[in-house]
């Protein structure tokens, strides 16, 4: 996989640079909440347009039905993005028109442009190979050079991310190589103890990243949602817990395995529960209570750890040389429910090891609760690609650039 270095020595300027990023940022209206993805991409346009590329940087935002639609307007981003580079950046009103085409051309050297979201052009999302490389064509024309550096998209099979960079000189960005990196660190020569933390609310999400690790980790932590299915296979009361009853028997095989292959499978032993999920908004007192794992109230919604399994998964990260984490352990954006997840963060950084967080919920929890974000080995941009890479899948967006 050729690298952003090698292109800047290569030299870049006067080139038009198609850098694909994930700009895929919470919005409350056009207000964004998280700027993390925008600041992760800043190294590799800085890179570019000091060295007088003229950079063209495009992503998805939401889930938009291949259409434009203003509530998915990477606008926001866009200025964002300007404020954080401090210069103007060019904002064009569609992915491949008159708009785009103005955008680009008017670049100087060093100039840097954002177009709008791809998704508003069916072609980006298409499971139709020639729709798909029809819109590729047409992002092809805008550039001469590819820098992939959205690694929160490289598991999608879309026109920017496995398309693209097979029509254009290819090369990976910074974000990426060292995403990369991190992840070769969690699957090569893992140094150990090796301990997965794994929450989020399905247990169905997490399912094949749980049977790759059961022959890769020592421990896993399991919490959040997905949890409840877990104890509801132990045989335990959950009360109206979140529960996918349709994977109790894949959990408990699982189960089965874990004390097989001599993987320390470790459940909450006490948890957090309220008459039902809280509200968000006004964050308002939740009723909260704590019981044993084992006796959650037929009417209770379990939606955090407790405060002794706080203190049983922050003790078996105690040695860690490696953790992996990725989903929080309860309900996070409550104060109410907050605690879990921040006794495991703060585990993290007292871990004595390598730290990674995974990317999505987890991320955001480390600096919705005021982690210093520095303080961790890695914080990842991409929860499903990480997930997706360490089950051991091809990850499209990755195949692409090392062609």
């Amino acid at each position: 996989m050729k690298t952003i270095d090698e292109l800047l020595s290569e030299g870049v300027a006067g080139k038009r640079v198609f850098v694909r990023a994930d700009l895929n940022v919470p919005l409350d209206g056009t207000t964004i909440t998280d700027d993390g993805r925008i600041r992760a991409v800043l190294p590799t346009v800085k890179a570019l347009a000091g060295a007088g590329a003229r950079v063209i940087v495009a992503s998805h935002l939401g889930r938009p039905k291949g259409a434009p639609d203003p509530a998915f307007s990477l606008a926001p981003a866009a200025a964002r993005l300007g404020e954080l580079l401090g210069a103007d950046v060019a904002f064009a009103e569609d992915t491949v028109g008159t708009s785009a085409e103005a955008a680009v051309s008017g670049l100087a050297d060093g100039g840097v442009a954002v177009i709008e979201n791809l998704r508003f052009n069916a072609g980006e999302t298409s499971k139709d190979d020639a729709e798909r490389a029809a819109f590729a064509d047409r992002l092809a024309g805008l550039a001469d050079v590819y820098v992939g550096d959205g690694f929160g998209a490289v598991h999608r099979k879309h026109a920017s991310v496995y398309d693209l960079p097979k029509r254009l000189p290819h090369y990976a960005g910074y974000l990426i190589a060292t995403e990369v990196g991190v992840l070769k660190k969690l699957t090569d020569d893992v140094k150990r103890p090796y301990v997965v933390v794994l929450g989020g609310a399905k247990v169905s999400d997490k399912l094949a990243v749980i049977d790759e690790l059961l022959g890769k980790a020592d421990r896993l932590l399991i919490g959040g949602g997905m949890v409840y299915t877990f104890l509801k296979a132990k045989g335990y009361e959950v009360g109206i817990s979140l529960l996918q009853e349709d994977q109790i028997p894949t959990v408990k095989e699982y189960m089965e395995r874990a004390e097989k292959n001599g993987v320390e499978l470790v459940l909450p032993v006490d948890v957090v529960v309220g008459p039902g999920f809280p509200d968000l908004k006004t964050k308002a007192p939740a009723d909260a209570t704590t019981v044993a794992a084992d006796a959650v109230p037929a009417d209770r919604m379990g939606l955090d750890i407790g405060p002794e399994s706080r203190k049983l998964y922050a003790s078996k990260l105690a040695d860690a040389a490696t953790v992996f984490w990725n989903g929080p352990m309860g309900v996070f954006e409550h104060p109410d429910y907050a605690e879990g997840t921040r006794a495991v963060a703060q585990a993290l950084l007292d871990a004595p090891g390598f730290t990674v967080v995974g990317g999505g919920d987890s991320a955001a929890a480390v600096r919705t609760l005021g982690f210093d974000e520095n303080a961790f080995g890695h914080i990842s941009t991409g929860g499903g690609a990480s997930l997706e890479y360490l089950e051991g899948k091809t990850l499209p967006g990755l195949a692409a650039l090392e062609d």
